[in-house]
């Protein structure tokens, strides 16, 4: 078991990285260096159609930019289930067979792992293995896999934009913002948030007033515009 201070120790110390890509690029590293993984692919997902898009992979000290990969994860049960469940997720051999496209089995790949990168109840994207150090992979360590996810995906929205968002909208403005992109409704949001969704909806009515938009996805595009999202 990988004790929860060990993961949160290098949190913090990539929270001093101010670049977004070098954040991304170091916490790959670490995921490599803390786990018995040899490669990772880094994707962004998205709720409005299901879709991952690729942004980087690493394997070793070889990094490759992989934006063209787009892909409809409800093709792949095992992505498609470690999303839902906000869960790491591990198939190999026979099962692996079944949980993949046609198009995208190999014989060189027969092992996949899945880990959901998450802020709360949000997913933002995953990580994806398929060469380990090791045959197998236990329950103990899945659940390893899926923590270093949640830090990661707490340490990504914490600090992304951080000072200039602060400056136009407020914390919640900005969770309930992000959470709307991300496909959450009012409903949603008020129970993972612990308030009602009036106050839900008054946080949206400010938002859009601050950015100077004239609805919700105006509201969203501009703060895609800014890279707050």
């Amino acid at each position: 078991m990988l004790p929860s201070t060990t993961i949160q120790e290098h949190m913090h110390k990539l929270e001093a990285i101010s670049s977004h890509e070098e954040q991304m690029y170091t916490f790959l590293q670490l995921f490599l260096e803390l786990f018995p993984v040899r490669n990772a692919f880094l994707m962004r997902y998205s709720p409005l159609g299901h879709l991952a898009e690729g942004i980087i992979s690493i394997q070793e000290s070889s990094l490759v930019y992989i934006g063209e990969i787009r892909e409809d994860i409800r093709s792949y049960p095992i992505i498609y289930a470690a999303i839902r469940e906000r869960q790491a997720k591990f198939c190999t051999g026979l099962e692996y067979l079944k949980q993949m496209s046609s198009k995208d089995i190999t014989s060189t790949i027969q092992t996949l792992l899945v880990v959901p990168i998450c802020y709360g109840p949000v997913v933002i994207g995953y990580i994806c293995s398929s060469d380990f150090e090791q045959d197998g992979i236990n329950e103990q360590l899945l659940e390893d896999f899926t923590q270093f996810g949640r830090q990661v995906g707490k340490l990504l929205l914490d600090s992304q934009g951080a000072e200039n968002h602060l400056q136009v909208l407020s914390k919640r403005e900005l969770e309930v913002m992000r959470r709307i992109a991300w496909g959450e409704n009012t409903v949603e949001m008020a129970d993972s948030m612990s308030i009602s969704e009036f106050t839900v909806k008054q946080y949206i009515k400010s938002a859009i007033k601050k950015l100077g938009a004239q609805n919700r996805s105006h509201a969203i595009g501009e703060m895609y515009r800014r890279g707050w999202i």
